[in-house]
């Protein structure tokens, strides 16, 4: 199959994460150096598809020195989806399928194959495609830790480990003014990184998405550890963390979004305590920096595994890792469910353990 293989292309679609950079050097590098293929760089996500004019030729200059910068040389975007593109025409939002087009592009480009670097809405794009009869083969990307089919996405670590490193600053300021310190941080239907970071850094309140809490659960551990002298308290929320509906007195909560969620709950915490309350949104401070060690190994090996299916002819399918070994699943197995914190999982039962509170 390899053989019949001359050009393959790479593309990086969704929010950007630590490590992406590292697949796209070890596809090219593989491409190049294993096979003898050349590879063209899809710009932005599927807009070089497009727009084909965004598309380059990467080479060995292109790939040298980027293993341990952040981001994505290709570029990205998480609101780019072929099949339902939004423009805006004489002043009017309209939505264009712009699939077909893409297929034509791939051909004209001269595309035997295409490495979809992505999380669940970019893979399922890829999937779609592969439908179609693009040749497609996916690499699973996103700092949430949420797809279903592979045990860790690279990007997670480099996140977690950021997250981690703020809530440990955030400690000693927190002690010295005896202040309630709320951190937020990503995780929309997940809440891995805030389970893990707030664990590790030694967190007293944990808020994820999937345990429902109370604001009232929240004061109650604010309040106990004041009983105990101990004046200041550390609060983790991910950004998918839902309040109830209405608070104790039966007044409405508004739903807060991303960005939004850790000063909505600082509010209703001041109004139960009166406590001295201050919000840090961690944001896209966790998608950026160097990668470690363990995302650049893993994101590398994730290269090379996906040009190695697509010299096998294995389309359709996603590398992932189980068992600390590189396998494969198929994108319609890898895309629509997501890995979220299991109520039985052991990470919160020793969070449990060591007293700390999810609201519930």
């Amino acid at each position: 199959m390899a053989a019949e293989i001359q050009r393959i292309g790479v593309c990086t679609g969704g929010g950007d994460c630590p490590g992406l950079n590292a697949v796209i050097r070890g596809v090219v590098k593989t491409a190049l150096l294993r096979y003898h293929w050349q590879v063209t760089g899809i710009q932005d996500g599927f807009d070089g598809l497009i727009w084909p004019e965004k598309s380059q030729e990467l080479g060995h200059d292109h790939v040298r020195g980027i293993l341990t910068r952040g981001g994505t040389i290709l570029g990205t975007t998480n609101r780019g989806n072929p099949f339902a593109y939004e423009l805006v025409e004489n002043g009017h939002k309209v939505v264009k399928d712009f699939s077909q087009r893409c297929l034509e592009n791939a051909k004209k480009i001269g595309l035997d194959a295409l490495v979809v670097i992505g999380g669940d809405g970019t893979l399922n794009i890829a999937n779609e495609f592969y439908r179609l009869g693009l040749p497609v083969v996916g690499v699973p990307k996103t700092i949430d830790n949420d797809l279903s089919v592979t045990e860790i996405t690279f990007g997670f670590t480099t996140a977690l480990q950021t997250a981690t490193e703020a809530i440990d600053k955030i400690q000693t300021t927190a002690e010295s003014h005896h202040r309630v310190m709320i951190v937020e941080v990503m995780g929309r239907d997940a809440g891995w990184i805030a389970l893990e970071a707030g664990l590790a850094g030694d967190a007293d309140i944990i808020l994820i998405p999937e345990i429902p809490f109370t604001v009232e659960k929240v004061c109650e551990k604010i309040e106990e550890r004041e009983r105990l002298g101990r004046k200041f308290s550390i609060v983790v929320v991910a950004e998918g963390a839902k309040f109830p509906p209405r608070d104790a007195e039966g007044k409405p909560i508004p739903p807060a979004e991303p960005g939004q969620v850790g000063n909505t709950l600082a509010f209703s915490i001041r109004q139960h305590t009166q406590k001295d309350v201050r919000v840090t949104v961690l944001g896209h401070l966790q998608r950026g920096g160097t990668p470690l060690a363990f995302d650049r190994l893993l994101s590398l090996r994730f290269g090379v595994a996906a040009v190695d299916l697509i010299a096998k002819g294995e389309f359709g399918r996603m590398v992932c890792l189980r068992c600390d070994k590189i396998q494969t699943t198929t994108l319609a197995e890898a895309v629509g469910v997501y890995k979220t914190v299991n109520p039985d999982n052991d990470l919160l039962r020793t969070a449990r353990s060591l007293g700390i509170t999810f609201g519930d």
